[in-house]
Order: structure tokens, then C-alpha cells, then sequence
């Protein structure tokens, strides 16, 4: 299971990482350790991704589509399953790791041209302007 965040700031921009192995932008998140919960991944994958803090604020939605397989390059080969909570900004230095080269606010007019995955598009979608969260 992999949890994340949509991270979103003044006048609805939103926090996204461009990823180094595949050049799309994404929103926050990876597969949660043992001993956390999906609230506590969410905010390291923030941390680790760009330096700030964040806390959780609600859920955004969750994600189990079944065309979307990650083949991992160790082999493993499994089914997306992943929610996504809403946080917001509480402090840190906004700086780039060794998975996001690159890490940017974009407000919502510049998000319909960035390279992202079909079910980040949705996550997107979901997290400006969703109402309640996704359940699909």
C-alpha cells in the first residue's frame, strides 16, 4: 500500500515533484513502512520529497485502478493501491532530492499541460476540486 499527499497553497497551487526515473510530475507519495501510519507516510514522503513539513488535513481519495500494474526493477510486479490525504504547508525550506530533481508550485491553469501519469491527472482533479473524497 502506498500513501501520499496533495500539498496545496495560497491561491490553490499545488506542490508537485518531477521525477528522475521518468520525468513525470507527480504528487507526493510512496509505499508506507511497517511501523507507519498512512497519515505518518504521507507526511515523510512530503519531507523527503521537499524539505518542507506538512500536516494532514483530510482525504483526498483513494486510487485501486486496476489497468494501472507497477512493474518495479527489482522484478516485483503489483497493483496500484494508494491514498491520498490533503496537507498543508506548516514550515521547512522548499529543496530538491535525488528522486525529484525538480519540485514546483503550479496553480491550476499550468497543470493541464505537465506530463503526469492518467491517474495522477485524476488525483489532481480530485484534490482541487473535489468535494468529498474518491473512493475508486
Amino acid at each position: 500500500m502506498a500513501a501520499g499527499a496533495a500539498v496545496l497553497g495560497e491561491v490553490g497551487r499545488l506542490l508537485l515533484q518531477r521525477r528522475v526515473d521518468n520525468g513525470l510530475w507527480v504528487m507526493f507519495g510512496r509505499a508506507m513502512d511497517v511501523a507507519e501510519s498512512l497519515p505518518e507516510t504521507a507526511v515523510r514522503e512530503v519531507r523527503e520529497g521537499t524539505g518542507h513539513d506538512v500536516e494532514v488535513a483530510g482525504l483526498v481519495d483513494t486510487c485501486t485502478d486496476a489497468r494501472h500494474i507497477i512493474a518495479c526493477s527489482d522484478g516485483e510486479v503489483r497493483r496500484q493501491f494508494n491514498v491520498c490525504s490533503r496537507a498543508r504547508l506548516i514550515g521547512g525550506v522548499l529543496a530538491v532530492s535525488d528522486e525529484s530533481p525538480e519540485v514546483r508550485w503550479l496553480p491550476p491553469k499550468e497543470l493541464e499541460g505537465v506530463p503526469m501519469h492518467h491517474t495522477q491527472h485524476l488525483r489532481v482533479e480530485h484534490a482541487l476540486h473535489g468535494s468529498a473524497p474518491y473512493l475508486g
